[in-house]
């Protein structure tokens, strides 16, 4: 009898698959990524999120962490509800949030390397004839005199120290040609 072309009963149905690793790692995809790494360190997976984040002095709903106290008063007496504090057990954490917090923000934004050596082979071969500048060789993307200008401002604006020490140097050189 010849053998019947296709997948075994065994391929076709998936009987070798792990189901265990792969609900395992279906709940690992589908869990969101802590992005924090104070918080993701601190983080016990046994429990859960609520009672992770009161262990480290944070709160899921700022509602609920600091609520508006309703008043009721009667005869001259006022009622406030009070909260019994939760136990902080891991206060490092929130120090740790508190100190990265008040770091100062890191200026991370810059300007490409093509225009700054834009920038600077016009101002050197023009200097501040924009004019001439709109219509040199090298305005590949065929800059107006305002856009020059404006993308010679920002390079002001980014890099003031070295734009003094590039405007001296052009200085210098027209003052040893004549």
């Amino acid at each position: 009898m010849p053998k019947a072309k296709g997948k075994t009963r065994r391929q076709k149905f998936g009987y070798n698959v792990n189901r265990k690793r792969l609900n395992r790692n279906a709940r690992r995809k589908a869990a969101p990524r802590i992005e924090c790494s104070h918080i993701r360190h601190a983080w016990d997976h046994a429990k859960s999120v609520r009672q992770n984040l009161a262990e480290m002095g944070l709160a899921m709903d700022p509602n609920k962490a600091v609520p508006l106290r309703k008043r009721k008063v009667k005869a001259m007496e006022v009622d406030v509800e009070e909260r019994p504090q939760e136990l902080v057990r891991k206060p490092y954490v929130l120090n740790d949030l508190e100190t990265e917090a008040s770091l100062p923000e890191k200026k991370g934004n810059t300007l490409s390397r093509d225009l700054i050596d834009y920038v600077r082979y016009m101002v050197e071969n023009h200097g501040e004839d924009y004019k001439a500048m709109a219509r040199d060789e090298k305005n590949y993307y065929q800059d107006t005199p305002k856009q020059i200008r404006s993308k010679i401002n920002v390079y002001k604006r980014f890099y003031p120290a070295e734009w003094q020490a590039f405007t001296d140097s052009l200085q210098k050189s027209k003052m040893e040609v004549e």
